[in-house]
């Protein structure tokens, strides 16, 4: 579990990065400070992994406090103005937000974080990701996936009980999956736990067939078997 606190004088920035926090796993927020002195507290109280950091803030800018705290956590900074983005990249801070701050955008800066702190250490695989459609980000199990489908400009997720369609394309998206996944076809991705039977041409998942493509067949032959 990474332990993140929230470092801002604008109560509603607050509330949205706790809200954002509580969409993730594995994060919980354990404080809520509006100022750069109330923050130091918890840090020496606290483990803290993560820090989503205000720059203008009354007092103490963000930019000082970072500077001269001793025990330092990765940082996120969030803020209304560009000019401090090249400040940011000098204190080596993991992401820099623009308020107002999307979770689309919010979930890359967690990702960089992620990245960040698992250099050097066992990767693990992926397990989830996010998808936007009709305006959510929705969340993918991704054992629960059945295969994926290329729809031109779209990419459809299959589940034993329903479909997810979103913008993109599946390459793009191919690069978030596990190696639970096999590329079968160019406009087809199937999980490997969920094929029920297989032929030199086509898969089965359940009652549905899937092609293998021609320049598919001896990589996906070789995973299967």
């Amino acid at each position: 579990m990474y332990k993140c606190i929230v470092v801002d004088d604008e109560e509603l920035a607050r509330r949205l990065i706790k809200r954002h926090v509580s969409e993730l796993e594995d994060f919980e927020l354990v404080a809520s400070c509006e100022s750069a002195v109330e923050a130091i507290k918890v840090i020496q109280e606290e483990s803290i992994d993560l820090m989503f950091l205000d720059i203008e803030m009354p007092l103490l800018k963000g930019t000082d406090f970072l500077k001269n705290l001793n025990k330092k956590p990765k940082v996120i900074f969030t803020t209304a103005f560009r000019e401090y983005a090249l400040e940011g990249f000098e204190l080596n801070v993991v992401d820099y937000l623009l308020k107002p701050i999307n979770f689309t955008r919010f979930l890359k800066a967690v990702e960089k974080f992620l990245e960040n702190t698992n250099k050097g250490v066992e990767q693990t695989e992926p397990t989830y990701t996010f998808v936007q459609s009709n305006k959510k980000n929705i969340k993918i199990i991704l054992d629960d996936v059945l295969y994926i489908v290329s729809m031109k400009e779209y990419v459809q997720i299959h589940f034993k009980d329903r479909n997810v369609i979103f913008k993109g394309g599946i390459t793009a998206f191919e690069q978030k999956l596990n190696s639970r996944f096999v590329r079968v076809h160019r406009s087809y991705i199937v999980n490997l736990n969920k094929i029920t039977a297989y032929t030199k041409s086509d898969i089965e998942i359940g009652k549905i067939e899937i092609p293998i493509g021609d320049s598919y067949k001896n990589s996906v032959l070789k995973r299967i078997v």
